[in-house]
């Protein structure tokens, strides 16, 4: 029987703020820790801040993402945080998709036991008055009958990387969905904010998801790649939550590793706080993604039959 290697991955997240005098810092809330699941097991994790905190706490906020809190009692020109982390990643494909038999075309309704859990993930976040994303989003339903559920959203995910320029954007900030219609163009997060709105306008559950991309393979140059990544995560009854990256037309969790997993796009910033000092005294931000496969790779004990059922679902 045939294998495959399942790959280590070392992640580098470093962000750095830099101020012309010292300044005093507020309160920071960091969410750079890849979550713990069944398709990535988290080896190692190092968080180290600088200057260094007074404290740092952990928790877990009400989806489950990781989130340390620091708080400071000195002064300094530089705040940096750097975080370090090896991953052992699970890849799963478009053919891992299991959806249950009642959800294989659209359109089809959530079950009465699943249905309450999902609503805010199925609400619409943003005001569509013209129904343009709706009618943007009805072009991959089939008028004359049922549609088969995974193609459909596999052809949207496809289409946007396609049709859309992505265009790299380092200030703050995300476009409505309507604008990156318009415009045609945008970055990782935008694309990831107009899939959710297209999904949610025919009833699916979506959530947006922020993480790292990367190529697994030395031919796999993924765009997004550099800095943190966003995605879309939809639920299909028989799999869960299935991940699709309309920036580089992924379906599955190939290449992607999840950190935090939201609602809304400003429920995962990375890096938020506050700082006081002389007015003017911010300078830059600026901030370095690494995420590479182990030169070492995974050993042969860790090999996955390429034929395992329990490889099936993913989500």
């Amino acid at each position: 029987m045939g294998g495959r290697l399942l790959p280590f991955l070392n992640l580098s997240h470093v962000t750095t703020y830099s101020y012309r005098h010292p300044v005093s810092f507020g309160e920071h809330r960091v969410m750079v820790r890849p979550r713990e699941s069944f398709d990535q097991h988290l080896l190692d994790a190092r968080l180290t801040i600088f200057p260094e905190p007074a404290d740092v706490r952990w928790l877990q906020d009400v989806f489950g993402n990781a989130v340390a809190i620091a708080t400071f009692d000195r002064r300094a020109k530089e705040l940096v945080f750097d975080s370090r982390v090896r991953v052992l990643h699970t890849p799963a494909e478009l053919q891992h998709v299991d959806i249950e038999e009642y959800a294989r075309s659209y359109p089809f309704t959530y079950s009465s036991e699943e249905m309450p859990d999902l609503l805010r993930s199925i609400e619409r976040q943003h005001h569509d008055p013209l129904r343009l994303i709706d009618g943007w989003a009805r072009r991959f339903v089939n008028p004359a009958g049922r549609t088969d559920t995974l193609a459909m959203l596999s052809d949207m995910t496809t289409a946007i990387r396609r049709e859309f320029t992505y265009v790299p954007r380092a200030e703050k900030g995300t476009q409505s969905p309507i604008e990156t219609l318009s415009r045609m163009k945008g970055t990782c997060r935008d694309y990831a904010m107009f899939m959710i709105e297209a999904v949610r306008a025919l009833g699916f559950a979506a959530r947006f998801v922020s993480g790292y991309v990367y190529g697994p393979s030395s031919g796999d140059m993924p765009v997004g790649g550099g800095n943190t990544h966003a995605w879309v995560r939809v639920y299909l009854p028989g799999s869960g939550w299935v991940e699709f990256d309309p920036t580089n037309g992924i379906v599955g969790n190939r290449g992607l590793i999840r950190v935090a997993v939201v609602r809304d796009i400003y429920q995962a910033v990375p890096v938020s706080g506050t700082w006081s000092g002389f007015p003017g005294s911010f300078l830059d931000m600026t901030v370095t993604v690494d995420a590479r496969i182990d030169p070492a790779d995974a050993p042969p004990a860790l090999a996955v039959p390429t034929a395992a059922p329990d490889m099936r679902k993913t989500g």
